[in-house]
C-alpha cells in the first residue's frame, strides 16, 4: 500500500516540478569516460572547482592515455583546484589503468551494448566507483535510466517522505530507482537538484515559496504558526 502511495506522490511531484522548471529531455552528451572522471572530480567540491580541475586535466595531458602514463603527483597538480586532489588523482589513475588493462583501450562505449544491470556492475567493479558515480555515467553519458542520488536529491527526497529518514544513501539509490518511472528518471534527477539549490536548502528552506508545500510533510509552510 505504501509503495503505491509513494508512486502516486512521485507522479504528482514530477508534474508540479515540471510546471515550475519546465520539462527536461535527455540529450547525448559527453563520452562515458569523461563523465566518469568529471564525477570523481565533483566529489566534495563545487561545480566551478571541479570543472576547472577537469579542464586543467585535459589541457595538461591531452588524452586519458597520457593521464595513465603520468605520475600521480603530476595528475594531482593538474586537478589541484578540485580539492582532495591527491586522493582523486590516485583514484582516477587506478580507474583508467584498469579500463585500459581489461579493454586494451580507454573507452566505455561498449557499455551501450550491455543490459542495464551488466553495465552498472562493470562500473561498480572499478576502484572506488560507487552507486552515484556509476549512475551518473549510465544516465548522462549512455542514456540508461539510473537515478544518481546526490546530496540535493537525498535531502529533498527525505523531506518529501519518499524515503525514510534512517535510509542510507546506498539504500536510497535502490528505493528511488524502483519508484521513479524510467522515462522520468533524467527529469526527476535534474528537477530535485534544481529544487534543492533554488528553494529546498539544507538550512532555511524557503517552504512558503515551494510548489510542493501542500504535499510535503517536511514543509515549514504547513507547520503550526
Amino acid at each position: 500500500m505504501r509503495y503505491t502511495i509513494i508512486k502516486m506522490l512521485i507522479g504528482e511531484i514530477i508534474r508540479l516540478l515540471e510546471q515550475e522548471y519546465g520539462p527536461r529531455e535527455w540529450q547525448p552528451g559527453e563520452e562515458a569516460v569523461d563523465v566518469l572522471v568529471r564525477t570523481i572530480l565533483s566529489q566534495n567540491t563545487s561545480d566551478a572547482n571541479s570543472n576547472r580541475a577537469f579542464d586543467s586535466l585535459l589541457t595538461t595531458f591531452g588524452s586519458w592515455e597520457s593521464v595513465v602514463a603520468a605520475p600521480v603527483e603530476h595528475i594531482a597538480q593538474a586537478i589541484k583546484s578540485g580539492g582532495l586532489f591527491r586522493i582523486k588523482a590516485i583514484r582516477i589513475k587506478q580507474i583508467l589503468e584498469q579500463i585500459e588493462k581489461e579493454r586494451g583501450y580507454i573507452n566505455l562505449e561498449f557499455l551501450k551494448s550491455m543490459d542495464m544491470t551488466e553495465a552498472k556492475n562493470y562500473l561498480l567493479h572499478l576502484p572506488g566507483v560507487g552507486q552515484k558515480t556509476a549512475s551518473c555515467v549510465l544516465l548522462f553519458a549512455l542514456g540508461k535510466p539510473f537515478l544518481p542520488v546526490d546530496t540535493h536529491v537525498f535531502r529533498v527526497a527525505k523531506r518529501l517522505g519518499l524515503i525514510d529518514s534512517r535510509v542510507s544513501v546506498k539504500e536510497a539509490h535502490d528505493l528511488l530507482q524502483k519508484q521513479v518511472p524510467p522515462s522520468k528518471v533524467y527529469q526527476f534527477h535534474l528537477h530535485l537538484i534544481e529544487h534543492g539549490r533554488q528553494l529546498c536548502h539544507a538550512r532555511r528552506p524557503r517552504c512558503s515559496e515551494c510548489v510542493l508545500r501542500e504535499i510535503c510533510p517536511g514543509s515549514l509552510a504547513t507547520s503550526k504558526l
